[in-house]
């Protein structure tokens, strides 16, 4: 499956050792799914590591080098305004742009949504049971 994480899922996984965040990275790495990623929500879990959880350049470096092995890249050229929070439009058009069947996301208002142009909305929960 295809899938999108929002940036909570990122964070989670890099600050919380043995996180459920981290399983689902380790999902990806295992290769059950294809993780999509862009530009936009690799700068986004890079700011709010740097100035929420302080890391410094190097580790952010890393970090980044990291989602960009990990995931595959996508280029959104469509913007959408669904959402108040900025970011979660971000995470909307790197879904569509990659063409995945699910987002996985802790944002509230994201997962009332449930569904946004045939994409599924799941939390981090229903993507483990999968």
């Amino acid at each position: 499956m295809r899938i999108v994480f929002d940036t909570n899922i990122f964070i989670s996984a890099i600050v919380i050792p043995h996180s459920q965040a981290e399983k689902a990275i380790l999902k990806i790495i295992e290769g059950d799914d294809t993780l999509i990623i862009s530009r936009e929500i690799i700068n986004e879990v890079l700011t709010v590591l740097a100035t929420k959880f302080h890391h410094d350049r190097e580790a952010i470096s890393h970090v980044a080098l990291y989602l960009l092995e990990l995931g595959q890249m996508t280029n959104p050229k469509k913007r959408v305004q669904v959402f108040k929070d900025e970011p979660d439009n971000r995470i909307l058009e790197c879904a569509l742009s990659g063409k995945v069947e699910a987002i996985v996301t802790g944002d509230k208002e994201m997962l009332k949504l449930k569904e946004y142009e045939g994409i599924k909305i799941i939390s981090l929960k229903e993507y483990l049971e999968l």
